[in-house]
């Protein structure tokens, strides 16, 4: 009865944290922060740092440590509590099991809130020592897509953007087939073209519609300084668009791909998935800096001046306190996403990540960030059928399109690792 009751809870907190990671990191985006009195929007010049947005989220991907050390404390606080000591050193000469090696104590056995509630029964070696290296090839691919999925919010509404995310089933789906031989059922690409369809539709909504509200003014130079220097001539707004929606879109291929060789470490090893998020954070936090700093040496202009944005982010109140906010939203997205799937199951995740997305339609729209489009509901409609029909959610239009139980292969983990 207590899990029950919890439910509510995390599903609500992974919606309100995952909802204001996306409407945060727009915010940023929308801040000016020179030439904020030209009469012409064009001269004003907004806050343009994805490779920094991207260091933030693995900063607060970092926080996940927090919760294995308040969650260490506590299982030690329980355990003291109910008299257990353990005594490695003093095992019993007759074979008697003592309280510290069972783990049982009068008031039961303390459970640790972050590890599986069954022990691992599939083989798996525990993952420690060197071979946590073996995350840093995922972190590398969140990098990839992070900074790919922040310059394209740049050029796009949130909405879009979050609706183009849904192009990762696509991926994921290939992916699974190629790399990790799995067998996928008409209905399964039946339901990934239906996705394709609904992001392109998506996309077009946002290239029709001259929605001059989603994007800074400053953008449609996609870096005002150089175009001016190679004398290119402003982009419009439907271009904008594509190219936003084309590198969201290409972005979910490293994610994918990171999802991939995520679940291909977790068949080998066994490791919590916060204490996975955690990790990645860390070496995703160190590469990021490193090639950002290289960056700022060989380049030092527009997205890759880590000076300026340092600047920009440590003296802009509104960007520093949103920073701090996107920081903590990751954290606890990841944190409550992971509760969801370890109390419900992957499939519930997903499907209430959908509803993140009609959430941040909601408030964009309230804001007045961005314009309603008919077409987009269309997308959007297309998106979460296709995305529910391949979880299963759904029936397949045609009978025909089932499959026998036992060829049905579940593509992601019941412990997906998941950001932004």
């Amino acid at each position: 009865m207590a899990v029950n009751a919890v439910v509510p809870f995390l599903v609500a907190m992974m919606l309100l944290t995952g909802v204001c990671n996306t409407l945060l990191t727009k915010y940023q985006d929308m801040q000016c922060i020179n030439n904020c009195d030209s009469p012409s929007p064009k001269y004003r010049k907004h806050f343009e740092q994805p490779v920094l947005q991207t260091l933030q989220m693995f900063i607060g991907e970092m926080g996940c440590w927090l919760v294995v050390l308040a969650a260490s404390l506590y299982t030690r606080y329980t355990n003291a509590k109910s008299g257990y000591e353990p005594i490695p050193n003093a095992p019993e000469p007759s074979g008697i099991v003592t309280p510290a090696e069972s783990d049982i104590t009068e008031t039961g056995p303390v459970a640790n809130p972050l590890k599986p509630t069954h022990p691992d029964d599939e083989g798996r070696i525990p993952l420690t020592g060197w071979n946590v290296l073996l995350l840093a090839l995922p972190a590398c691919c969140d990098i990839a897509g992070t900074t790919l999925m922040n310059v394209g919010l740049l050029f796009v509404a949130a909405s879009i953007y979050q609706m183009t995310r849904g192009a990762l089933v696509l991926f994921v789906g290939l992916f699974s087939v190629w790399f990790l031989k799995r067998h996928l059922g008409i209905y399964k690409w039946f339901s990934l073209f239906v996705v394709v369809f609904g992001v392109a539709i998506v996309g077009l909504a946002g290239a029709i519609a001259k929605d001059d509200k989603a994007t800074p003014s400053a953008v449609s130079y996609l870096h005002s300084s150089a175009n001016r220097a190679v004398g290119t001539k402003e982009i419009s707004p439907a271009a904008r668009t594509i190219i936003g929606v084309l590198l969201i879109a290409g972005a979910q291929i490293f994610t994918a791909t990171q999802f991939v060789l995520e679940e291909r470490i977790m068949e080998k090893y066994s490791l919590e998935p916060i204490k996975v998020v955690g990790w990645e954070g860390i070496f995703g936090f160190l590469v990021t800096f490193i090639v950002m700093v290289i960056l700022h040496f060989a380049i030092g202009t527009g997205y890759f001046n880590a000076k300026e944005g340092l600047y920009q982010m440590t003296h802009y109140r509104s960007i520093a306190v949103s920073s701090i906010l996107i920081m903590i939203s990751i954290g606890g997205f990841n944190f409550f996403g992971l509760s969801v799937t370890r109390t419900v199951s992957a499939t519930s995740r997903s499907t209430i990540d959908t509803c993140r997305t009609l959430f941040i339609w909601i408030v964009s729209l309230g804001l007045g960030w961005e314009t309603f489009k008919w077409l987009q509901v269309l997308g959007f409609a297309l998106l979460v059928y296709g995305t529910f029909l391949f979880n299963d959610l759904v029936r397949p239009p045609l009978k025909a399109c089932y499959e026998k139980k036992s060829e049905r292969e579940e593509l992601l983990p019941e412990e997906p690792i998941e950001h932004m």
